[in-house]
């Protein structure tokens, strides 16, 4: 029974490009293990361009919408803080009164309804 070649991978990780090569050129198994990692290497720098574009496509479009955010948001505080009769009449704790909002009210402040139906 043949015995496998099991050195590439340590000798990828843990040795030097030189010594790596060195046993690439006297190991056929390890020669053909080094191949398959050149072709994927290979197939791998061919597609790094459109993932990147794919992700600062996305990172853009998440800038774009952090900044209308953004934008919404100070424009709606700017129209609340600078409205003086909302802010006047709705502080804090407070609550509408029908009188208020300009319903007629008794003298108990409920609503005046007429008799006739």
């Amino acid at each position: 029974m043949d015995k496998k070649c099991s050195k590439y991978e340590g000798l990828f990780v843990f040795s030097d490009e030189e010594t790596l090569m060195k046993h690439i050129e006297e190991c056929p198994e390890c020669k053909a293990e080094h191949e398959k990692m050149e072709k994927v290497s290979g197939l791998i720098s061919e597609v790094k361009f459109y993932y990147r574009s794919k992700k600062r496509r996305v990172m853009k479009l998440k800038a774009v919408c952090a900044l209308l955010m953004f934008m919404f948001f100070s424009a709606t505080y700017g129209v609340i803080t600078n409205d003086g009769d909302l802010m006047d009449s709705l502080m804090y704790g407070e609550t509408l009164s029908a009188e208020d909002l300009g319903f007629p009210v008794d003298s108990y402040g409920l609503l005046m309804v007429d008799d006739e139906f």
